[in-house]
This record gives C-alpha cells, sequence and structure tokens, in this order.
C-alpha cells in the first residue's frame, strides 16, 4: 500500500494543475513545465528533487488544497553529457507564484551548482509573487537574487522566459548571464500595462512594453529572441555548447581535423574606399570554423558584433565593429553591448578575438547628455581587466581613442595583428589634413586641390599599420587569407596564460 500511495503522489505531481490547465497551456502554443525539462536535456537524465513539497500558508483558501512541487519543477541532469541545473516554473500551478518553499527549491539547486560547479538554468513563467503569502514571498525573491550574485562568474546562469516574468521576478533574469525570450507568449517588465497607463497615461500592451522583440531590439535586456519555445530550447543547448561548466574550467572543444588554414577569399572583402561599408560578419565566418558562428545580441546595437565561435575546434569569444552600421562606431548602447560580453568571457576563461575597423565614438549631444563617456569607459575597463587570451586583427579603420578602447596593445592586448589595409590614425586623413594644413590649405590659389594634396600626404604617412608596427603596437601584418592560421598558432601559444594582478577585493567598473 505504501508503494501504491507513493506511485499516486508522484502521479499527481506530474500532473501539475490538473489536466484541463496543460490542455490549456497547450492551447496557447506553450509546452508545460515538465515537457520544457525533458525537451532541453539529454532523454532520461533528468532527476528531480523537491517533487513533493508543498506550500505553508493557509490564508485565502490555500488550505483547502495542497499543490504538490508548489509551482516549480526542479533538479538536475545533463546536456551533451554535461551535467546542469534546472528550475522549471509551473504556470499550471497556481500561475507558477512565487512563494516560501516555491523559492527554497530553486535556491537549493543554486546552492548545489555553486558547489559541484555546474551551469544553472531557468525556465520562467510565473505570475510574480504569491500575493497570499505576502512578505515571505518578497523575502523568497530576495533570497534567489542574492544567490545569483553569489553564483556570478562561479558557474553560468542561464534563464529562459517563456511567459510571464513581471515585477521583482525580471531581476533574477537580469543577473544571469543570458536571457532567452519567446516571441508572442513571453514579456518582461517591472511594471505592467494597467500602471503605466495610471501613472503616464501611455497605452501600450504587454507585447509592446516588455515583448521579445522589445527587449532584443530597444532595451537589449533579452540576448535571444527566439520564435517558439523549441527554439529557445533548442538556443539554450547551443549556448551551453560554447561555454564551461564554472570558472575554473576548460572551454569545451570539439574535435578538429587541420587542414590548409589559408582563406584567399579574405583578401578580397575589404572595398577599394575607406568609406565603402562591408559585413564584418564575412570576415569572422571565414577566419573561425565553418558554421560555428553564434551571435549573441543580434538585433541590438548592431554597430557591434558580439557572440562565440570555434577555432580548430575550442570555444572564442569574438568582438567586432560592424562597418555596415553606422560605420561601426562605438556608441552608448554598442559599448555596453560589448563590455558585458567581454566580461563573461574573461570570467570564464573563453579567449577573445577582436576584429576591429573603428572610425571613432558617435558625436552628438544624444549619446554627450546619455553619458557616452562613463558608458564608452565600461569597454575599455572591461577589455583592461580582462586576463584571458586576447589577439585583436586591425582589419580598416583604428582611428582615435576607440583604437585604443578596442583592445589595443596598450591595455594588455597579447597579439595585435593588422591588415595592409589598416589605417591607425588620431582621425581620418581628410580631417587631419583640414586641421594640421588649415593656414596653408587657407592661403592656397586653389584650396580645395591643396587640401587633396595635403590629405594624400597625411594617408600616405598614417593611413597604413607600418608606423604602429615599427613601434611594436602592432606586432604583425598579414594577409588576410594568412589570418585563420595565424590565429591558430597565437591561440596555442598563449593558451597556458597566467596574469598576476594587484591584490584588492573589486575594482570599481564606471557603472
Amino acid at each position: 500500500m505504501k508503494f501504491e500511495e507513493l506511485d499516486s503522489k508522484i502521479a499527481k505531481a506530474k500532473l501539475g494543475g490538473g489536466e484541463k490547465r496543460i490542455e490549456s497551456q497547450h492551447k496557447k502554443g506553450k509546452l508545460t513545465a515538465r515537457e520544457r525539462v525533458e525537451y532541453l536535456l539529454d532523454e532520461n537524465s533528468f532527476e528531480e528533487l523537491g517533487m513533493l513539497v508543498t506550500h505553508r500558508s493557509t490564508n485565502f483558501g490555500l488550505e483547502k488544497q495542497k499543490f504538490l512541487g508548489d509551482g516549480v519543477v526542479t533538479g538536475f541532469g545533463t546536456i551533451d553529457g554535461r551535467l546542469v541545473y534546472v528550475f522549471s516554473q509551473d504556470f499550471t500551478v497556481m500561475g507558477g507564484s512565487l512563494a516560501e518553499a516555491h523559492a527554497e527549491k530553486i535556491c537549493k539547486i543554486m546552492d548545489l551548482a555553486m558547489k559541484n560547479g555546474a551551469p544553472v538554468i531557468g525556465l520562467n513563467d510565473s505570475g510574480g509573487a504569491r500575493i497570499q503569502e505576502g512578505v515571505v514571498s518578497l523575502g523568497g525573491y530576495a533570497d534567489i537574487f542574492y544567490r545569483n550574485v553569489k553564483a556570478s562568474g562561479v558557474v553560468p546562469q542561464l534563464s529562459a522566459i517563456m511567459g510571464p516574468c513581471a515585477g521583482g521576478a525580471v531581476y533574477s533574469p537580469a543577473l544571469t548571464d543570458f536571457i532567452f525570450m519567446t516571441e508572442g507568449t513571453s514579456y518582461m517588465f517591472v511594471t505592467g500595462p494597467n500602471v503605466v497607463k495610471t501613472v503616464t497615461h501611455e497605452e501600450v500592451t504587454a507585447e509592446e512594453l516588455g515583448g521579445a522583440s522589445t527587449h532584443s531590439t530597444k532595451s537589449g535586456v533579452t540576448h535571444f529572441s527566439c520564435e517558439n519555445e523549441i527554439a529557445t530550447l533548442n538556443a539554450l543547448r547551443t549556448v551551453f555548447g560554447y561555454i564551461p561548466q564554472n570558472c575554473e574550467d576548460d572551454v569545451p572543444f570539439v574535435a578538429y581535423n587541420a587542414t590548409d588554414e589559408n582563406r584567399p577569399h579574405l583578401d578580397e572583402i575589404i572595398p577599394e574606399s575607406a568609406n565603402q561599408p562591408y559585413d564584418i560578419k564575412s570576415v569572422i565566418n571565414g577566419v573561425i570554423d565553418e558554421d560555428s558562428f553564434c551571435e549573441v545580441h543580434k538585433d541590438y546595437a548592431e554597430n557591434i558584433v558580439v557572440g562565440f565561435g570555434r577555432l580548430a575546434g575550442k570555444s572564442i569569444g569574438i568582438v567586432a565593429n560592424q562597418p555596415a552600421y553606422l560605420a561601426g562606431v562605438l556608441d552608448i548602447d554598442a559599448s555596453n553591448k560589448a563590455a558585458r560580453f567581454v566580461r563573461f568571457c574573461d570570467a570564464f576563461n573563453i579567449p577573445l578575438l577582436v576584429f576591429e575597423d573603428v572610425p571613432g565614438f558617435l558625436p552628438g549631444t544624444d549619446q554627450e547628455w546619455n553619458g557616452i563617456i562613463s558608458n564608452g569607459a565600461k569597454l575599455l575597463y572591461a577589455f583592461s581587466e580582462a586576463t584571458v587570451p586576447r589577439i585583436t586583427v586591425i582589419t580598416r579603420k583604428a582611428y582615435g581613442g576607440a583604437y585604443d578602447v578596442m583592445n589595443s596593445k596598450h591595455i594588455g592586448a597579447d597579439m595585435n595583428y593588422a591588415w595592409p589595409t589598416a589605417e591607425i590614425a588620431v582621425m581620418g586623413a581628410k580631417g587631419a589634413a583640414e586641421i594640421i594644413f588649415k593656414k596653408e590649405i587657407k592661403e592656397a590659389t586653389d584650396p580645395e586641390a591643396k587640401w587633396k594634396e595635403k590629405e594624400a600626404e597625411y594617408a600616405e604617412l598614417f593611413a597604413n599599420p607600418y608606423n604602429a608596427a615599427a613601434r611594436g603596437y602592432v606586432d604583425e601584418v598579414i594577409k588576410p587569407h594568412q589570418t585563420r592560421a595565424k590565429l591558430i598558432k597565437a591561440f596555442d601559444m598563449l593558451k597556458n596564460k597566467v596574469e598576476h594582478l594587484p591584490k584588492k577585493k573589486h575594482g570599481n567598473i564606471p557603472l
């Protein structure tokens, strides 16, 4: 009889909020909490913890029924054979609302993850704090937030937003490393449309206010926007494949057979005119292993490209200016986007590869008044503090302070290569000539011709990589087709890099 009672309880727990609520979930195009876990993890690898936990409040009718699991499925399993801890909120149980027992289950697996050095994945689908439990619910959120911060930089933390995520609930995902959202069925906001209307009189839908499209293009809150839940779970598995288990682990390695590493088509990418755009992704894909680029923040701050790739089978992080968008300038959003990614890679021993083609920082009152100085400094800080192997390839422009910021030799880059098309100078030849030779141009019988003459003179002297190479700021000027081979050898040379930093509690990044 005892075995029968246990089987009954397990069956009841797996049913969650009941057949009708599960059916309603499916009609909305959403999987149940357990279906998500089963799809995400390797087959038959999930071991559930806390299945028989129930809520503890007896107020406002909650004493009349008990839901096993208290609205969240927690446990551990594997992805491609690697250990991972998972929690999946169950919207069919009291709207997936968070309360004391619910929070304790999540905290338990986060503690286990830190003790055992394995990533944590959260599948969020919750109506927020359980009102019936009052301050206990708020305390539960704070317990999770505290662990998010403690785990930051210790083990990777990934968050998938599979439904509503509102109010205080948004801060746990915001404290994790990467956020994934599902288009049409997920949203995140601190205050909902009704509160917004009451306070600011703005008419806005939940999707417009905090949907996947909004956060992947406007706010930059989410790193990946996926068309449906299956795509979201697939994206989680993909990103997981590039990151190590913890801060002391090596990056994942995929078997690789060395061949001819020259890539002749790279010689044809840079246009003849220095003002003509090109797609930096064609450079990235031409250098790294075939079909290995996983772009992060694809639709946000498109003037800079960040993402993971593999080089000779090993994971690397990539940061690249994008000349095809805003000429590849650095602005507030691009600086924040890249700085965040650089710090993640540095925290988890992922080597950094930088492709540089930057004409400078974006000018204008909007940028200055919104803090381009302190925000641009974040990227400078992130690169300067990074101790992982760091290599820069200057493909074309490297102007002004942006040259320094983009992983220059002066801020600790290990190896810097330049293509023959590189232009390393304080500014472009046209503007420089106008300033330096202002008097001569003004007094010339043909000012326009004199200006062009002086522009050519300046360009011949500075619009090339050889002055920088002569001073050792560039280690080698290489032909584009040699880039992949050079990088493979350089990263292999740097694989045992160790840096000893000054003793301190922590730095003070310009937040």
